[in-house]
């Protein structure tokens, strides 16, 4: 699995992590999330360049004329509600995570490299591991500056390492890990 695949899955996590914090869901109509995104965006030309149609088509959408888009429409009408939805509660989430770091669960196949003879085949583990405040920031600051998700992989690859493996730097000196295979992840602040 590539790192940008781990760090795919670590972003929908996280993702899906925030979303868990919203205090109302957002609107679930077509109509009400066309609504939304003018409110938020402005213009009808910002919208459908976000979501990838027509000016026409979103006032379509907005007026009830047309209600059951093409999936992939409405995938990315989903996607782009959920990324603007409380940005307050949000960054507060966000902060507090920053703050006590976060909780990441996972089931996975772990390989390392290690010094002195032992093994480098890589195995299924599920592990819980808290990675401090400091891993937080550091996943929290990529995404904000658009590192990509290879970034964001090696930071929890990093941390994972660090505090599960070398149990903060009392043991297992050398040791490096890979992330292979992901059943899932899950990420809770």
């Amino acid at each position: 699995m590539e790192q940008d695949q781990v760090g795919e899955i670590i972003n929908d996590a996280i993702d899906r992590a925030n979303a868990m914090a919203f205090t109302r869901e957002p609107p679930k109509t077509l109509q009400g999330r066309i609504s939304y995104l003018l409110r938020q965006m402005g213009s009808t030309r910002a919208v459908a360049e976000e979501i990838g149609v027509t000016p026409a088509s979103v006032a379509r959408y907005r007026r009830g004329a047309r209600k059951n888009p093409p999936r992939d429409i409405a995938a990315k009408v989903d996607e782009a509600v959920r990324t603007r939805w409380q940005p307050q509660i949000r960054k507060r989430h966000r902060d507090r995570a920053a703050a006590g770091g976060i909780t990441v669960v996972t089931r996975a196949s772990i390989g390392y490299d290690a010094p002195g003879g032992s093994t480098d085949e890589s195995r299924v583990r599920r592990l819980r591991v808290h990675l401090p405040a400091d891993y937080a920031r550091r996943v929290f600051d990529a995404r904000d500056a658009g590192q990509g998700d290879q970034r964001i992989a090696e930071i929890v690859t990093e941390g994972i390492q660090e505090e599960y493996f070398k149990d903060g730097g009392r043991r297992a000196n050398g040791l490096e890990i890979t992330i292979n295979n992901i059943d899932y992840l899950d990420v809770s602040f």
